[in-house]
């Protein structure tokens, strides 16, 4: 039975929240001031019905809104939703009782997102939940907070070169694969050289299949198509510039979501560092900073990936003009690099995966690195760690948000940190 609430505010997620005699209940794609008609589920809801809509209300631009769970601020205005994402920073570092303003939020979603995972599904002829008319093959994104995959044929949001051809392509891909009937996971990116393909889920194909393979990436005319990282084909190197540098990534490898997003991150990374003679650019990748900082810098670049380490290293070496670079596979969260190697470096820039870098904060809080630029995509942890460096004698000079991640409760953060002299700091 539906009930009728009232949204009061929004959550974290971009969940609408109201208050209910149960306690709080979470409200996808309601709006703050709106009344709703919802049907609860414990303490979350799905909306049945928009009674009184807010002003900032507008109409979602993709037909799957609401159902794929890529996207979960379509049905807000634009200004509206800045305000909202920015803020949420504002609160996490309030929460961790830091004091610094933060930025007007930078727009970095560009042409649209470079690289889209599609899963293909096949319903389970065994099972006697599957009725004859739903045993076809299934293509598209997940639903929010579920494995049901809801089918398209296009993605607004995507780069023009994925928009409609990646669900081709892996509808393409799972027709080969269906005699197997096993849940892939088909990752999509956009390069230089055309589209590079990454087969998940399958586990080793037997030789007939790949050679099948083979001849469907020149029928698709992929750049390169790899099963599990290992690549099958590569008819082009799938190549993607950074800086001035030409990286051709391992297969899957790590790639910011939009090319706009990673010149930006980067660039406050340059700006920052731009005097400094040696800098450590940890979790590295495959250089997205690393290799624009050698334009004017020496550059030690350090991450876990062999494969990612061993990409950006033929990119420096085959790139005219950059400073030296060297590379160093390790894993950063056993192994941080200690006070003392952090301490032959004028600049650290620091990027980790969205779990922080808790352990390698506290190496360079006790370090003497002047300089720290630490980019997220995480609020609540680039707050933990940049409080470990602020206790240890940064300050933290400017706080960016950028929105990289666009129609999506996700954000990227950029902070800048400066070791204060010993006089300058709160006793």
């Amino acid at each position: 039975m539906a009930e009728r609430v009232t949204i009061e505010r929004l959550g974290a997620r971009a969940d609408g929240i109201a208050a209910t005699p149960d306690g709080p209940v979470f409200v996808p794609y309601a709006l703050p001031g709106e009344t709703a008609e919802i049907a609860k589920d414990g303490q979350r809801a799905r909306l049945v019905r928009v009674v009184d809509a807010s002003p900032e209300r507008e109409t979602p631009f993709c037909p799957y809104f609401g159902e794929c769970g890529g996207c979960a601020t379509q049905h807000m205005r634009h200004a509206f939703y800045q305000a909202w994402k920015q803020d949420i920073l504002a609160q996490t570092l309030r929460h961790a009782r830091i004091e610094a303003p933060v930025e007007p939020m930078i727009d970095a979603h560009g042409e649209g997102r470079r690289r889209v995972t599609l899963h293909v599904r096949f319903p389970d002829v065994r099972s006697p939940d599957v009725r004859s008319p739903d045993r076809a093959m299934h293509v598209g994104f997940m639903a929010a907070r579920s494995h049901h995959v809801i089918g398209i044929d296009h993605c607004p949001i995507a780069v023009p070169a994925l928009r409609q051809s990646a669900p081709r392509i892996a509808r393409a891909i799972g027709e080969h694969l269906k005699s197997a009937r096993k849940p892939l996971d088909i990752q999509i990116t956009a390069t230089r050289a055309g589209l590079d393909v990454d087969i998940r889920g399958h586990g080793p194909a037997k030789d007939r299949d790949r050679l099948g393979l083979v001849d469907l990436a020149a029928a698709l005319d992929l750049a390169r198509l790899s099963l599990h990282g290992d690549v099958v084909v590569e008819r082009r190197p799938p190549a993607i510039l950074m800086g001035r540098a030409a990286v051709v990534p391992p297969p899957g490898s790590f790639l910011q979501a939009t090319e706009r997003g990673e010149a930006v991150l980067a660039g406050f990374a340059v700006e920052a560092c731009r005097g400094a003679k040696r800098v450590a650019d940890l979790f590295s990748g495959c250089g997205p900073f690393a290799l624009r900082l050698a334009e004017r810098s020496e550059v030690h670049a350090v991450e876990t990936d062999k494969g990612s380490m061993a990409a950006l290293d033929r990119a420096a070496r085959t790139t005219q003009g950059l400073r030296r670079v060297t590379v160093e596979a390790r894993d950063l969260f056993r192994r941080p690099l200690l006070a003392p190697e952090l301490n032959a470096f004028d600049a650290v820039v620091i990027d980790p995966p969205r779990a922080g870098a808790e352990a390698q904060a506290r190496q360079i809080a006790a370090s003497k690195v002047p300089l720290v630029v630490s980019v997220s995509c995480d609020a609540a942890t680039f707050a933990r760690d940049a409080a470990i460096l602020m206790e240890g004698g940064y300050r933290l000079e400017r706080v960016v948000p950028v929105d990289q991640f666009k129609h999506s409760p996700h954000l990227e953060v950029v902070g800048i940190l400066r070791r204060e002299p010993v006089s300058n700091r709160r006793q």
